[in-house]
């Protein structure tokens, strides 16, 4: 006979309980923590940045020792950021106007007579354009395609159909997506493909939920959904 006490399952020691805690509060607490060390990081460096183009009088630590006596020391954060971001509405305002444009063409044109200067302006503009802009010119929806080999799937994300040339050089039969396949962890770099549309299928989930996906390497995935059965892609801008 077996002795019962064998098929008890064995209790944890003093360390092994101490150290299961230290890590489950760790994977609470170090989320917490790093984002509000990352805001205030955030915050103190723009504070550093703009507040030294602020006049001394209405500097924070001049104003509340103003209002409150000499002896007022107060450490505030954030007020060079209210400041950026004031001082940013007012020109893109400016920038909307009649004169405004006007001053920004001029602006331009100046740059582009400054041939190191034009090099880095351009190509930042570029950059801004991109992240920034208010426009429709986004990813549709993220996609599942076969790469870099058959019988092998990736993530990618669907921008438009094909256009121009590039949709001239292939059948008219044949109808083409343009098909962003982000790498991991970083997916701000990756493959521009031009898929055929009969070759991609499309996903459910939103694009921030693909990004996740991707930014994990696999380990967030969204909520599932009931199975649908295949449709046309929606969505492509043509």
């Amino acid at each position: 006979m077996t002795d019962p006490a064998q098929n008890e399952p064995r209790r944890k020691g003093f360390f092994a309980t101490m150290r299961s805690s230290f890590l489950t509060g760790l994977v609470v607490v170090l989320p917490i923590g790093l984002t509000i060390y990352l805001i205030w990081s955030v915050i103190g460096w723009i504070d550093s940045w703009v507040l030294p183009f602020v006049p001394a009088s209405y500097q924070p630590d001049a104003l509340f020792k103003f209002y409150f006596g000499p002896d007022t020391v107060l450490n505030v954060r954030g007020v060079g950021v209210v400041v950026f971001l004031v001082f940013t509405m007012l020109v893109g305002w400016l920038a909307k106007g009649l004169i405004g444009r006007s001053m920004l063409v001029y602006s331009e044109k100046l740059v582009d007579r400054m041939p190191v200067v034009r090099s880095i302006y351009n190509g930042l503009k570029q950059i801004a354009e991109t992240v920034f802009a208010q426009s429709e010119t986004n990813f549709e929806k993220a996609c599942l395609i076969e790469y870099p080999r058959p019988g092998i799937w990736a993530i990618g994300f669907v921008s438009t159909k094909a256009k121009g040339e590039i949709a001239q050089k292939f059948s008219h039969d044949v109808r083409m997506l343009s098909v962003f396949v982000p790498t991991t962890p970083n997916p701000t770099s990756g493959f521009l493909l031009y898929v055929p549309m009969q070759d991609v299928h499309m996903l459910d989930m939103k694009i921030e939920d693909a990004a996740k996906l991707i930014i994990s390497a696999g380990l967030v995935y969204p909520p599932s959904k009931p199975a649908q059965a295949p449709t046309e892609p929606e969505g492509v801008a043509d």
